[in-house]
């Protein structure tokens, strides 16, 4: 009597949330080890435990993967607060931002983007995932400190001003001053609005 064969288990299918967890989950371990080496749909597939051309269709390019990552990530570790007070709104965001680069996946991870990042529709469709997320929280904050009747800075002095400083710094993995830093930050946004706004109500009275 022959040795009958046991019949092989079947295949779970994950749902589409799952294979997005394990997906992103697979592009950090990548991106965290050394001897990894080139970051691939069909790497980070094999990685994740799904077909290559789920990931493909989901996703389109490697460069609005990573994006993808990056922008839920940092959605889940810099969350918007909701203090009361345009200060404190930018001051609490500006500090979940600094706690963010201090990991060292918030560093790997804005870096990876950041340099991934080539010419072309690819690549454009990556940054504009990533930034428009970034504006879509900035111009909450701005609302609800209008809503109060306080004056926000523009956005892109708040883009130049407090979302670059903290970008560059995980880009080249320099670690913000010990202290003070999101505080300083914040000072000096507010401040040159007060010093700009205060500039054109200047030039308006002498042009009167």
């Amino acid at each position: 009597m022959g040795v009958t064969s046991k019949p092989p288990a079947p295949r779970i299918r994950k749902s589409s949330e799952q294979v997005r967890e394990a997906v992103h989950q697979a592009v950090v371990d990548l991106l965290s080890d050394p001897d990894a080496g080139d970051l691939t749909i069909p790497a980070i597939a094999q990685r994740a435990g799904v077909n290559h051309t789920s990931v493909y269709r989901r996703w389109g390019s490697r460069e609005a993967l990573l994006a993808d990552v990056v922008v839920t990530r940092l959605e889940r570790d810099w969350p918007l607060a909701d203090t009361g007070t345009l200060r404190g709104d930018l001051t609490a965001w500006a500090e979940a931002g600094v706690a963010s680069i201090r990991t060292p996946e918030g560093r790997l991870l804005i870096r990876a983007v950041a340099l991934s990042m080539p010419a072309g529709a690819a690549a454009q469709e990556g940054r504009a995932l990533q930034l428009g997320r970034r504006i879509d929280a900035i111009e909450r904050i701005r609302e609800r400190a209008a809503a109060r009747g306080e004056d926000p800075p523009p956005l892109d002095r708040i883009l130049d001003q407090l979302i670059a400083p903290l970008y560059l710094r995980a880009i080249f993995g320099i670690d913000p001053p010990a202290t003070g830093y999101p505080q300083l930050l914040v000072e000096r946004l507010l401040g040159d609005t007060g010093k700009a706004g205060k500039a054109g109500k200047a030039g308006e009275a002498a042009t009167a």
